[in-house]
């Protein structure tokens, strides 16, 4: 007579699999220990600026980041270094190179790019790349549905 063994599954636990398994970034960091580090980005418009913040903590800004302008292409990139290798136990902070990269809306000069690093967050501000996106304002035609002559131009 055989014997089987039932395991209960709880389904909020598959769930919780799944959107982990949605967070984890796609690429190795090089040493064999699963995903590597990908730091949050914020970037939002600030008037005509753009401001991109990069969560960097534990990150050595003079040493292990840089921040580049390529075209319309801002690229940061970097390493967390893992200062202590240790065997066992529990780790769940991430170390290993990563970059991050951005088109701008339009084209701007190194001197538009500033970078600044404190508490553990970098911000890079690009100066002026919003300047040549001004509404422009759009006459609207009011008039007769045939489209006769009777039409009024008003602005909106």
């Amino acid at each position: 007579m055989a014997t089987s063994t039932l395991t209960r599954i709880d389904p909020l636990s598959l769930f919780d699999d799944v959107f982990r398994a949605m967070r984890t970034p796609l690429f190795e960091s090089g040493n064999g220990r699963g995903p590597g580090f990908v730091p949050a980005v914020d970037v939002h418009r600030d008037d005509e600026d753009l401001v991109m913040r990069v969560d960097l903590p534990g990150v050595d800004p003079a040493k292990d980041v840089s921040v580049e302008l390529s075209g319309r292409t801002l690229t940061v990139s970097g390493e967390r270094r893992n200062e202590h290798e240790t065997e066992g136990g529990m780790r769940e902070v991430r170390y290993g190179s990563f970059s991050r990269s951005l088109t701008l809306p339009a084209d701007v000069g190194s001197e538009a790019v500033s970078a600044d690093y404190d508490a553990g967050v970098l911000t890079v501000r690009v100066s002026g790349v919003y300047a040549s996106e001004k509404p422009q304002r759009i006459q609207v035609a009011v008039g007769s549905k045939d489209g006769g002559d009777s039409a009024k131009q008003i602005n909106a």
